[in-house]
């Protein structure tokens, strides 16, 4: 993962050259081995000739499996091998001198464990960036005029400084030290011949700007002071920024400030962000800044072995304000993203996604990467980007994801500072189960009675809001009104011509691909598309539009020829264009905007669901016993998800068996139909448990052509029959639950 330190690390070289005649200094990112074995060979084949080798971040199995037998054979052969910041199994590859770390030195560790920091107690000091870079700085002051092996200690921890300040400066120096000290063989006459100046040491904790002079300070005052839209805290990795590989942070800050936003870049040592958010984001314990943005790829306090969410909730308490974590593609490049039906890979959505997930991150999207260097463009979006004068290893912002992640944040800056009488919000209700004819419906929750609540606490809030005098008569406002003038299936609250959404449909080819000519058959009158719901002050509640299918939502992620309907892309277009929403709230579990066809994560502007949802801020009431579906809201909607309470369910026994079969189904529904081996695997398993409940019998096994919808009838049976097992009525949020409600809870 320390594929950015490249460019630093040749143009090092070529000024190493001059000192060291036929030096070759060598990088291999594990993010290039996983799908191009060629560069794996050539990886293990320096190892295996290596004279002296840096390992570091390794922390993936696949990785550490692929390099692990090399280093292993190598270790005792080589000059020295520097292992550090990896998995067990890599650190005791160390052996630099005399100083190991394969168990066989007792004494040395015993030592360092000593100077670990302590509290007036003796207690070891919690974990954290700050304390991390001071203990690393202190270590070789000690150990200077210790003789012995501690020298070799020494120099781990000099070797360690100066990778983790990995500048251009740093990097050679670090190479003329473990030269000047570890040269062997043939190379013993290098040894003693080296000046190499101790770590450059640089602030760590600082701010950052491409236009700002030295490009890094420790005082916010540096920073070119531009807009007034608002402000937002933008964190970076300091690796990024002192190797000199900032391009992608670059983009990204040019586009925020274009858009009239103030931005102040800042970065912290040891992946610990809060010292940075601390210092330059509050005063006096109040936020100075309307939102933040995180492009480290990371969690807020942790890496990509460590997360500490609490300490992440602690000072996002503090702060207040969104809280969005972008990322790069580190392990692909944006060509190979740009390509990928699946988007990010396994590794990217776990590091860069699920772990910052834990800290309460929202609208996880990826803002650039690296490019493969062969002038190939992008597929990722119409604008074919070709990174012309781009090295291959450095970091590149995605122009098109860039406008997106900004115009995303400046609506949600704007929503902030906007007073609550003048925002106009869009309320998103569905028929659930979909296309089952039930408006304004959604698992376990009683819609309109919460709607209602919604409304007047909305009106209490003061905003501008005409609530109905009681929940039937705001039901009849939005299911009736002039539905039957109109031959519609609830009030028609607008009508877009035909030439209207043929003139402003960006993507009407591939809608009328699928649905034919505008304004196509479903809710239209041949000559317009009804818009749905009722408009209530500054709010306006919509019916989402039928995706088209009976059926599981589910199964769009698939279709990869899919589009929306016209209905449902004009819908969209009405509460962003039209009604000029502020933000958006899906009401309830679900609808089908998160399932349409696309990426499964890392979304581009080819995703339907990024097209639809667009920069809209995207509020999601969502059922708390389904996480699984809720995280593709997030990931793929950009929803920012408002738990609401599931009403307890009677007959346990029962409900045990049901529970284990509704996961299984969705385990089925979330996999790609790729995977045939594991799709028909997890299909014997559901026919397995739903013939135990008696759904289906246990023979014949079901063929892979009639499975889909089998499992679909499966799974709409069972939440029928988790319906019935409700005692006490559906949740209405705003109501607290009864006492016996509660009892049955506990």
């Amino acid at each position: 993962m320390d594929s950015h330190l490249a460019s630093a690390a040749d143009r090092a070289t070529e000024k190493l050259k001059r000192e060291i005649p036929g030096l070759s200094l060598k990088l291999h990112a594990a993010s290039e081995w996983g799908d191009d074995a060629e560069a794996l060979g050539r990886c293990n084949a320096d190892i295996a000739s290596g004279d002296i080798i840096i390992t570091t971040m390794m922390f993936v199995d696949d990785h550490i499996r692929a390099v692990l037998p090399a280093l292993a054979a190598r270790r005792n052969e080589c000059d020295a091998m520097v292992c550090c910041m990896s998995e067990g199994s890599i650190m005791r590859q160390t052996r630099i001198g005399g100083f190991t770390m394969d168990g066989s030195q007792k004494g040395a560790l015993a030592f360092l464990k000593k100077l670990k920091p302590k509290t007036k107690e003796g207690k070891p000091v919690a974990p954290g960036g700050a304390n991390q870079m001071a203990m690393l700085r202190r270590v070789p002051k000690i150990l200077k005029y210790v003789p012995g092996a501690a020298q070799d200690v020494r120099a781990y921890f000099l070797t360690l400084q100066y990778w983790l300040a990995g500048s251009e400066e740093n990097i050679g120096n670090m190479v003329r030290s473990l030269v000047d000290r570890y040269a062997s063989g043939p190379r013993a006459n290098l040894r003693g011949t080296l000046k190499a100046p101790l770590p450059s040491e640089y602030p760590d904790v600082g701010v950052y700007h491409p236009r700002m002079a030295g490009r890094i300070g420790e005082r916010i005052e540096k920073l070119p002071v531009a807009g007034n839209n608002g402000t937002v805290g933008l964190l970076v990795l300091r690796s990024y920024v002192l190797a000199g590989n900032a391009g992608h942070y670059d983009g990204v800050i040019a586009t925020l400030e274009a858009r009239g936003l103030r931005v102040i870049p800042v970065f912290a040592s040891g992946l610990d962000a809060r010292p940075a958010i601390e210092k330059f984001f509050i005063r006096n314990g109040v936020a100075t800044v309307d939102a933040v943005i995180s492009l480290t790829g990371f969690s807020l306090v942790g890496g990509p072995a460590y997360n500490d969410s609490k300490a992440a909730e602690e000072i996002l308490s503090q702060l207040d304000v969104p809280y969005i974590a972008a990322h790069p593609v580190e392990f692909q490049t944006m060509q190979q993203w740009g390509a990928s039906d699946r988007g990010l890979l396994p590794v990217e959505s776990t590091i860069m996604v699920s772990i910052p997930e834990l800290d309460g991150c929202t609208v996880p999207m990826l803002f650039g990467g690296r490019t493969d260097g062969s002038g190939e463009p992008c597929t990722g979006c119409h604008k074919g980007c070709t990174f012309p004068n781009a090295k291959e290893r450095d970091m590149q912002t995605c122009v098109e994801r860039a406008e997106m992640l900004a115009s995303r944040v400046t609506k949600l800056v704007a929503l902030r500072r906007t007073e609550r009488a003048k925002r106009k919000l869009a309320i998103v209700i569905f028929n659930f189960p979909p296309n089952a004819g039930n408006t304004g419906t959604a698992a376990y929750l009683s819609v309109f009675a919460s709607l209602y609540n919604t409304l007047t606490a909305m009106k209490k809030g003061g905003y501008d809001v005409d609530v109905p005098a009681s929940v039937d008569a705001l039901r009849e406002q939005v299911v009736e009104g002039n539905a039957k003038r109109y031959g519609a299936m609830a009030n028609v609250a607008a009508r877009i011509s035909a030439d209207d959404h043929v003139r402003r449909e960006p993507h009407l080819r591939e809608i009328e691909a699928q649905w034919g000519a505008a304004p196509g058959k479903q809710q239209s009158d041949g000559g317009s598309i009804f818009v749905l719901g009722a408009q209530f002050g500054n709010v306006f509640v919509g019916i989402q539009p039928s995706f088209g299918y009976e059926g599981d939502p589910m199964r769009l992620l698939f279709e990869k020829g899919f589009s929306p309907t016209h209905a449902f892309s004009a819908f969209y277009r009405y509460i962003r264009e039209d009604f000029g929403a502020n933000a958006v709230l899906h009401f309830g579990t679900h609808g089908a905007l998160e399932f349409m066809p696309g990426k499964q994560s890392g979304m581009s502007a080819k995703c339907w669901p990024d097209r639809l949802i667009d920069d809209l801020p995207n509020f999601y009431l969502y059922a708390s016993n389904n996480p699984s579906e809720g995280m593709i809201a997030k990931r793929r909607g950009a929803a920012t998800l408002i738990s609401y309470l599931t009403p307890p369910v009677a007959h346990a026994g029962l409900y045990r068996g049901l529970v284990d079969l509704k996961a299984s189904i969705e385990r089925w529904r979330g996999l790609s139909p790729d995977e045939t081996i594991e799709r028909g695997q997890v299909a014997e398993l559901v026919q397995a448990q739903a013939a135990a409940l008696d759904f289906t019998p246990a023979e014949p096994a079901w063929t892979e052509a009639e499975t889909p919808g089998i499992i679909g009838k499966l799974g709409e049976d069972v939440l029928a029959l988790e319906y019935t097992l409700i005692p006490h009525g559906l949740h209405v949020v705003g109501d607290a639950p009864t006492h016996e409600e509660r009892v049955d809870m506990l």
